[in-house]
Formats: structure tokens, C-alpha cells, sequence
């Protein structure tokens, strides 16, 4: 049985391997691209190349940076004593949306998530117990996801952090089980201003 020539294949199996993507939606996606003119496509690789090249992590914080430090951290205006514990990038965007938090962040770049193989190694704690320890941190508000996996990791470090500095969590307006990216600006907003003391967090 015939299949796709070779160059349109290893198109679909390049999609294919980012994350959420199945057979069928990288199927669509490389003829998308096919579909386009050719400068489209060259616009389209051109964006990845450069973003691959001058895309970094920011060093306090984790977040994405063009530069040593991001956007955030080197806001002056910014409160440095208060710290949003985030999983993503994508979270900050989210809590940036309410206008509300004028404080830092720290993103762990992912979660404890034993059954993937993401233990608490694969996370940026180091660098924010560094942070706590370097005196300047006042707050750390834990704000990742009202799931379980989410759950587990605001758990783990409460317990790090327990008695070095004040420990806060984000109310429950969120709903369970959902992701802080997709919510609302209100909700982040009223979350963040009814945030409650961890338990056991300092």
C-alpha cells in the first residue's frame, strides 16, 4: 500500500513528536504547511530557527528570557520580596492577563509527576530555595494547577520551605482539575487576592 513520500513523512512525524499532537493533527498540520506559498513555509521555519536560537531561560527565574534576566525580573517596579510559584511560562502569561500581581515569579518548568518519570530533579526547586535563602523573598505563593499532580508539587514545597519563609496558596475559586492557563483573568485576579497560608508553609 502506498504511503506519504518521504519528505511529507518525516513532516508529519516531526509534528507528531510535540507534545498533545496525534497522528491525525500532525497529518493536518503538514498539509497546512504544504498548502501555503513557499515563502510562508520559510516564514514558518525562519520563526522556529529563531526562537530556537534566541529563546533562553531566565537565570533567577526560569522563565523565558531573550536576555540574562526576563522582562519581570528586571522590572524595577516589580516587588522582588513576593514570589508566584508558577509550573509554565505559559502560567505567567496567564497571571500577567489580570494586571493584578506585581510581584516575581519562579517556574518550575514542569510538575511531580511520578508516573511520567518527572521527579522533584526535573524541577527549578534549587534555584528557588536559592532564592528563599539569598533573605530577599518575603511570600512564596504557591500557584500551580488544582489538580492532583499540582496538588503534590505546592505539597512538596511547603515542606522545603516550611519554616524559612511564609508559604501562601491561591484560593480555591479555581476549579478542580483545571489548568491556571485556561482560566479566566477574574478568577486568577480573586485567587490571587484571597490566597490563604499553606499549611505548614513557614
Amino acid at each position: 500500500m502506498a504511503g506519504f513520500p518521504d519528505p511529507l513523512k518525516r513532516l508529519i512525524d516531526e509534528f507528531e513528536r510535540l507534545p498533545g499532537i496525534g497522528s491525525k493533527t500532525a497529518e493536518r498540520l503538514a498539509f497546512a504547511v504544504l498548502r501555503g506559498r513557499p515563502e510562508e513555509a520559510k516564514v514558518f521555519a525562519d520563526a522556529l530557527v529563531d526562537a530556537k536560537k534566541k529563546v533562553m531561560s531566565c537565570a533567577t527565574c526560569s522563565n523565558v528570557a531573550t536576555s540574562e534576566r526576563c522582562d519581570v525580573c528586571s522590572d524595577a517596579s516589580r516587588d522582588q520580596g513576593l514570589v508566584l510559584v508558577v509550573e509554565h511560562p505559559r502560567d505567567v502569561v496567564a497571571f500577567e492577563r489580570t494586571g493584578r500581581w506585581r510581584g516575581t515569579y519562579h517556574v518550575l518548568l514542569g510538575r511531580l509527576s511520578p508516573h511520567e518519570g518527572a521527579g522533584a530533579e526535573a524541577l527549578s526547586l534549587k534555584a528557588l530555595e536559592a532564592r528563599v535563602a539569598g533573605g530577599k523573598v518575603r511570600e512564596i505563593v504557591l500557584g500551580t494547577n488544582p489538580d492532583t499532580e499540582g496538588d503534590a508539587t505546592a505539597l512538596a514545597i511547603e515542606r522545603r520551605l516550611s519554616g524559612k519563609v511564609p508559604v501562601t496558596r491561591l484560593a480555591r475559586g479555581l476549579s478542580s482539575g483545571g489548568a491556571i492557563e485556561y482560566a479566566g483573568t477574574e478568577v486568577l485576579a480573586e485567587a490571587l487576592r484571597l490566597r490563604r497560608p499553606a499549611i505548614g508553609g513557614g
